[in-house]
């Protein structure tokens, strides 16, 4: 009578308070209640509405469409002067259901002219030394002007065609819109100066070496289409830098003019290999097509150091054809050597090529095209066959760029043709990354101009994938969950999350590269399993190939195909900056005794627990309880539990006893969260005699209480220890709370 007067007189004053409480409220704030932030909502307030276009299964739906610009053009370029002039032809064609007023074409060379915008955005501040050559470049010489030189804009008939000119992006101004279904086509004459990307910066440009020889990479070059959908209307976002590039799909004549003297690869199949190579070239060429083991070398060192020399004037010209691509890129040099091998994907061989130059052996002879072939295996058997014929990798100093068919990739030796393992792996690593941009996003076509992380982080992922696939001990440095801790463990009040636009990114390794590719490494190993996530990945690869996919069709896709919500996942790690950190708070261990504690008072039976207090009782004693006896401090013995033993008696056959659990010992953890972000509860025990058993709890754990859980461990051993994520697959960013008993740790961040 006396607890239940004080539970009584505790409920009056409580209620009282309350009601004090609520009587100085107004109506309207009563209504108001509070905002939902269960981690675990869906994201319908954050996902685009799905449509005709793109459905809620995050696949391509019945009205989706997409535009197409092919061209024909004639490139020359001036070795000496290092110029490039061109004429293209786009014929354009309008797949979508509405008509066109105008069309957008990128002029991204502009971000080279004189008249640029992207430095006067730039931070610039006194430097307090600098050397003498960064001094003049800064504040005494001309600036580089690389900008386009637009010659005339004009109709199949001569006629000129208005257009306009914003930075770098070019309106055509049609005489009259440009309806469903129609094609319209118009030629650009242009030209413009090549910068020396060592020195002027740039994605591509040309190395200029000591013999007086340059080594060009050559991409942007021409005006290219804007893509125009049903996401964006024209993406024309203009072009400072860092967002990269959204292009339509078209089919592409190119012929480039060259030094009669110079090797080439471009994006398409070569269309005249016995004009630009020799006889024997062709010969070794027509080897490589049949060698499926071994890189056949085309063009050799030694005929390379001879043509070096040579600066011929007179010209050839290369003529190379592509269909079903978004870009296209050139490599030029009279320095390159040449070297394919063949590799079968499903039904059809690909060449895996690369060009080089002597500086870049003895690497490159050994490693660039096995790299590459490699490379297409891999990500093959994650998404679908590679589509194209061949596949490029050009050694270019200082540079990591991808284009259909063809990447520029940094990697050289010494000039005594020594080399470090960290040299190696580079080169192999960067090789990887951007032969891999052939599936994202030259394939799978996203908007690199608004989301980087959609090719940037889900080609980083897949390089790791392809790196440990070609070396189980290669020394990645992004994709495993615990390479992004030190990131993820700094300051994220001043950092923007995955899902903002490219330009805005901050630390653009880490946000565009590392923790997109360390989220999808948690989804495959931690949170749906590699057969699931495998499975609803190439599901993706293979709906939005030579499309024009979103995030959304992206999260969509990876839900619908696996079952799995991923949700609560895809909010907390790509929609903010919360962190994951997750530790023991306290572990009790419990004794079964025949008596009950003093003041126990059974619970109330009701639907949810009928079962858990009818009959005979069982006691569990904490041992820190002022309950707990010393003689309590023993293994389970079922028969010394008077009431459990009679249950057990009566209740099961002599065969069904026998197959009954035998726990000994009784452990209740308590587990919490100071971090933001949900994660599953991945747990790992130790007994005393050094054996380990693992327990993984879903995320779901966290849904009824985002800051503790209780879990109990009925064990047949003494525990020893317990540790929370003892692989580091979640990104707990700090580990000195992970263990149980706690020793002195260090974290993550201070390692």
């Amino acid at each position: 009578m006396k607890n239940t007067t004080i539970n009584l007189l505790f409920l009056l004053v409580f209620s009282s308070s309350l009601f004090a409480q609520v009587a100085k409220e107004t109506p309207k704030q009563r209504a108001q209640g509070h905002e939902d932030t269960n981690k675990f909502r869906q994201m319908y307030d954050l996902l685009a509405t799905p449509n005709m276009y793109r459905t809620a299964s995050g696949a391509p739906g019945p009205e989706y469409y997409q535009q197409q610009a092919d061209y024909k053009m004639d490139i020359e370029l001036d070795d000496k002067n290092a110029r490039l002039f061109g004429t293209e032809t786009i014929t354009y064609t309008n797949n979508a259901k509405e008509s066109l007023d105008y069309l957008w074409i990128q002029l991204d060379q502009n971000i080279l002219a004189k008249t640029s915008k992207t430095p006067l955005v730039e931070n610039s501040k006194v430097d307090q030394s600098i050397s003498a050559r960064g001094f003049s470049r800064k504040y005494l010489e001309e600036k580089f002007d690389g900008g386009f030189k637009i010659e005339y804009v004009k109709d199949l008939k001569g006629n000129p065609i208005s257009y306009t000119v914003n930075e770098t992006m070019m309106r055509i101004n049609l005489e009259k819109p440009l309806p469903h279904g129609q094609k319209m086509s118009f030629t650009i004459k242009w030209n413009y100066n090549i910068n020396n990307y060592m020195v002027d910066g740039g994605r591509s440009g040309y190395e200029q070496f000591k013999d007086g020889n340059r080594l060009y990479v050559i991409a942007q070059f021409y005006p290219r289409m804007a893509v125009y959908n049903d996401v964006e209307g024209w993406q024309n976002m203009q072009f400072w830098g860092n967002g990269e590039f959204a292009l339509p799909f078209g089919n592409y004549e190119v012929n480039i003019t060259v030094p009669a003297d110079h090797i080439m690869e471009a994006t398409g199949t070569l269309q005249n290999r016995n004009e630009v190579f020799t006889p024997e070239q062709v010969k070794r060429y027509a080897q490589a097509q049949q060698s499926f083991e071994n890189p056949v070398i085309i063009v050799t060192q030694a005929e390379a150091m001879v043509t070096e020399k040579g600066f011929s004037d007179k010209k050839k010209t290369w003529k190379f054809k592509a269909e079903n691509v978004r870009d296209f890129g050139i490599s030029t040099s009279r320095k390159f050597i040449y070297d394919a091998m063949a590799v079968k994907l499903g039904g059809k061989t690909v060449m895996a090529t690369s060009v080089y130059p002597k500086e870049g052996n003895p690497l490159w002879e050994q490693y660039s095209t096995r790299a590459v072939a490699h490379t297409l295996k891999s990500y093959s058997s994650h998404t679908f066959d590679f589509p194209y014929p061949k596949a490029v990798s050009v050694n270019a100093q200082d540079q990591g760029m991808e284009y259909p068919m063809i990447c520029w990739n940094f990697g050289r030796p010494d000039e005594d043709g020594k080399y470090t393992d960290r040299v190696k792996y580079g080169m192999l690593g960067v090789i990887i990354h951007e032969v891999g941009h052939n599936f994202f996003p030259m394939i799978v076509n996203s908007d690199e101009r608004q989301w980087t992380w959609m090719d940037e982080g889900l080609n980083t992922f897949m390089e790791y994938l392809a790196e440990i696939e070609w070396e189980a001990a290669f020394p990645v440095d992004r994709g495993p969950a615990k390479l992004i801790v030190p990131y993820m463990s700094g300051d994220q009040s001043g950092l923007e999350p995955i899902m903002s636009n490219s330009e805005s990114i901050r630390q653009f390794g880490n946000n565009a590269y590392g923790k997109p590719a360390a989220g999808l490494n948690i989804m495959r190993e931690t949170i749906m399993g590699r057969e699931l996530f495998d499975y609803a990945f190439k599901t993706y690869a293979n709906r939005w190939k030579f499309k024009h996919p979103t995030p959304e069709d992206f999260f969509r896709t990876m839900e619908d195909a696996s079952g799995v919500d991923l949700d609560w996942f895809v909010r907390g790690w790509f929609y903010t900056t919360d962190y994951n950190d997750i530790g023991i708070k306290e572990v009790k261990q419990f004794f079964v005794s025949n008596e009950a504690p003093a003041g126990f008072q059974p619970q109330q039976a009701n639907r949810r627990n009928r079962f858990k207090n009818s009959g005979p009782l069982v006691y569990m004693i904490s041992g820190e309880s002022p309950d707990f006896k010393t003689e309590m401090n023993k293994k389970l013995e079922v028969k010394e539990v008077k009431t459990l033993n009679e249950y057990v008696q009566a209740t099961f056959s002599e065969e069904e006893r026998a197959k009954l659990q035998e726990p000994k010992y009784f452990y209740q953890v308590t587990f919490n969260k100071p971090g933001g972000l949900v994660m599953p509860l991945i747990v790992e025990i130790t007994f005393e005699d050094g054996t380990t058993e693992n327990h993984k709890f879903p995320a779901q754990i966290w849904n009824m209480n985002d800051a503790e859980v209780s879990r109990t461990f009925a064990t047949q051993k003494i525990i020893k220890k317990i540790m929370v994520d003892p692989k580091e697959e979640t990104a707990d960013i700090d580990v000195t709370n992970n263990a149980w008993p706690k020793g002195e740790v260090k974290s993550k961040f201070d390692q």
